[in-house]
């Protein structure tokens, strides 16, 4: 039976599944039919359905926190339903701290070890011990450690190796008693007074500041991964770009900021339809109604041809694109 998925992801194309099922107990996972295309979704704030779905949306609705104390860190045990800005806030509350910079990045915790959710420096990645999933091909449950996570930057096995593989079902967290706050970016970097609950504060300040809510305008964060470049692709574009900017990442590259990129090529505020590269943060394309997925993707094509033009810089994409049965990937041909 036709399901809309336009209150299910939050650029809010209008589009539809062919069945849709709600997971609040591990059972239920058991008694899945995985065999035809399924998409697996949390909150949606990272997903975007292009066309209507002709498969089965899971969506994930576990709940439940659990805090073990330990000698020297915390254990948090989160099942993946869990929102993940309200689990940020609930253990500062708690005073547990460590996680601070990772506040207000919408959807669930299930789905933050995926893609490594990552702000202003801290990548989830440092504090992962554990995360469960179900495994679809042996009906069965397993769990990972931090290393086989194999966690990079964006990136994790449950991309690769593990992709329609698995569904996570819970994370287990450790966060070190001994708090060190993390401050090398931007905003952070002018506090005062250096407390978890100061850093958490000044996060969100900068992001309500520069990203639009989803809830209100129609959008999926941030839409394009930084671009990782050699050191030496970076002295060359230095030499005419003076202020891209840029951080190490490794010995041998650095990261640099797609939204920088594309807001110097004059991008911000171009339209394809009612999709929109936000006026306030290049790095978001927010959907103002009337869009479909096909002005998306020629959204995506044109910034990709126009920031390779200038810079010879490919980006990509980092929100899952869903087409009609699976992912997809929009790449466009460099002129």
């Amino acid at each position: 039976m036709a399901h809309s998925l336009h209150s299910l992801h939050t650029f809010a194309l209008n589009s539809q599944c062919q069945n849709f099922v709600e997971i609040t107990q591990l059972e239920q996972l058991k008694a899945q039919n995985f065999s035809a295309p399924f998409c697996l979704l949390g909150e949606g704030s990272n997903t975007v359905f292009l066309n209507d779905y002709m498969g089965t949306v899971i969506k994930i609705a576990l709940k439940g926190i659990k805090i073990t104390e330990r000698e020297n860190d915390t254990l948090i045990s989160i099942a993946a339903g869990e929102n993940w800005h309200q689990l940020v806030s609930y253990l500062l509350e708690q005073n547990i701290p460590g996680l601070e910079n990772l506040a207000l990045i919408p959807g669930t915790v299930g789905a933050s070890p995926v893609q490594n959710i990552g702000a202003y420096g801290v990548e989830i990645a440092k504090f992962v011990e554990l995360v469960e999933y179900f495994d679809i091909t042996t009906n069965t449950m397993h769990s990972l450690n931090n290393e086989q996570c194999e966690f990079a930057y964006r990136d994790s096995i449950f991309k690769h190796a593990l992709k329609n593989k698995a569904v996570i079902t819970q994370v287990h967290l450790a966060l070190p008693k001994k708090w060190q706050p993390v401050l090398s970016y931007g905003s952070l970097q002018q506090l005062d007074i250096i407390t978890p609950q100061a850093v958490f504060d000044q996060v969100i300040k900068t992001r309500n500041s520069k990203l639009p809510n989803p809830y209100t305008l129609a959008n999926a964060g941030s839409f394009f991964k930084n671009p990782i470049i050699t050191n030496q692709q970076l002295a060359e574009l230095l030499k005419q770009f003076a202020d891209l900017p840029h951080y190490e990442y490794g010995q041998s590259h650095h990261k640099v900021a797609a939204g920088w990129l594309i807001d110097k090529s004059g991008l911000k505020g171009h339209r394809e339809a009612g999709i929109e590269v936000h006026q306030q943060q290049a790095l978001v394309l927010v959907n103002q109604g009337n869009s479909e997925g096909s002005d998306l993707i020629k959204m995506i094509k044109h910034i990709q041809q126009v920031v390779y033009t200038r810079y010879n810089i490919m980006l990509e994409h980092e929100v899952r694109l869903m087409d009609a049965r699976s992912e997809c990937h929009i790449n466009a041909e460099p002129k």
